[in-house]
């Protein structure tokens, strides 16, 4: 049984980054920022789901924001 949730979870994470691909650095960066803030607001807030969307929405801003700063 375990194989089966190892497998299944390769195959949705190979899904889920094949949508990517067409996404500009800009995009990239703000769904990672996304990504990357929702993990740290449910952290620091201990699960609440208003801490991980406050910090998925902040991080997808900075994100965002990256790209203006590299160029």
């Amino acid at each position: 049984m375990l194989s089966f949730k190892k497998l299944t979870a390769f195959a949705l994470l190979v899904v889920f980054l094949s949508g990517c691909s067409g996404m500009s650095t800009r995009q990239k960066n703000a769904a990672t920022g996304a990504a990357i803030g929702g993990v740290a607001g449910a952290v620091l807030t201990g699960g609440s789901s208003v801490g991980t969307v406050g910090g998925a929405a902040i991080g997808g801003i900075i994100g965002h924001g990256v790209d203006n700063i590299r160029k």
